[in-house]
């Protein structure tokens, strides 16, 4: 029997999150406040509705992806309270990268209802995400991660468990957090070569063979014109933004005070995002691997 999810948000990650659950046969019925969002996702086949809560009626699965853990608490308990009109049945997976805590409430205010929930935040990017390839870090119980295999697998090649509720977001936070810090070492690494007279493109390629290969040398170079289908080729357009990285980095700030850990590089990788954030009139819209620019000579 042809099952349905309900998903909300559209943007540049859900798009194509939402297109691939419809290639794998689901119906989807789609929300999201932006008309090209919703638009765009008609056209990948979904069913789009004028509600959150007239996507989640009959849903056997709830999937999110949403900008921060505010707007995830308003969906789901303080504002549509999508928890109060999702069918006992259903499954929730919040795709979401919010803070831990976030996501431990949804999923308390779920199971008081009867209703099951994970965290399920992602990574890979536009990308992985349009491929269907992302890989999920999962929060929650075993039985309600091994259900929501179906609809992961559909959108993800990786996918993992990382403990109870809100430990998917924990996940996330380490893993954007050492990418952020991986990023900027490497734009620093190739602007300190292309200075000294080397071509990008040869340094990357000694690298990519070398002690100091990392996944942005090996998928997101962030030189324009080294690498094919990535931002840095497209003006940083699309992709990953500076704005978001910062969120995340904002993220991993407030969960090493709780737990009262020592991060050094990734504070010190917030500044130069921060820093590159400031430069200019709307770097925070561009990929984050825009950061080179922060390097750049005369900049």
């Amino acid at each position: 029997m042809t099952q349905t999810v309900a998903f909300i948000g559209l943007g540049n990650m859900g798009g194509g999150m939402a297109a691939n659950l419809v290639k794998a046969g689901f119906v989807v019925n789609a929300f999201d406040l932006s008309s090209a969002a919703q638009e765009h996702a008609r056209e990948s086949g979904c069913h789009v509705v004028d509600s959150a809560r007239a996507a989640v009626v009959g849903a056997d699965f709830i999937v999110s992806m949403l900008p921060n853990g505010t707007i995830v608490e308003s969906v789901y308990i303080d504002g549509d309270a999508l928890l109060d009109v999702i069918d006992k049945s259903a499954l929730v997976l919040d795709c979401s990268t919010v803070a831990p805590a976030n996501s431990r409430r949804v999923e308390a205010e779920a199971a008081k209802r009867g209703i099951r929930a994970i965290d399920a935040p992602v990574s890979g990017g536009v990308a992985a995400a349009a491929a269907g390839t992302l890989a999920f870090m999962c929060g929650g119980a075993e039985d309600d991660y091994q259900a929501a295999q179906p609809v992961l697998s559909a959108m993800g090649s990786n996918i993992f468990r990382a403990g109870d509720a809100g430990a998917g977001q924990v996940a996330k936070i380490c893993n954007n957090m050492l990418l952020a810090i991986h990023m900027t070492g490497t734009a620093e690494a190739l602007q300190l070569g292309i200075d000294n007279g080397l071509d990008p493109k040869a340094l990357s390629d000694i690298m990519l063979k070398s002690s100091g290969s990392n996944w942005s040398l090996q998928k997101y170079n962030p030189v324009p014109g080294v690498m094919d289908g990535v931002p840095s080729g497209n003006n940083y357009q699309g992709g990953f933004m500076v704005d978001l990285m910062l969120k995340d980095l904002g993220l991993a700030a407030e969960a090493s005070t709780g737990s009262k850990s020592s991060i050094p590089m990734g504070a010190a990788a917030r500044n130069l995002f921060n820093l590159h954030k400031r430069s200019g009139e709307n770097v925070g819209a561009l990929d984050f691997s825009s950061i080179i620019r922060l390097y750049e000579q005369g900049e």
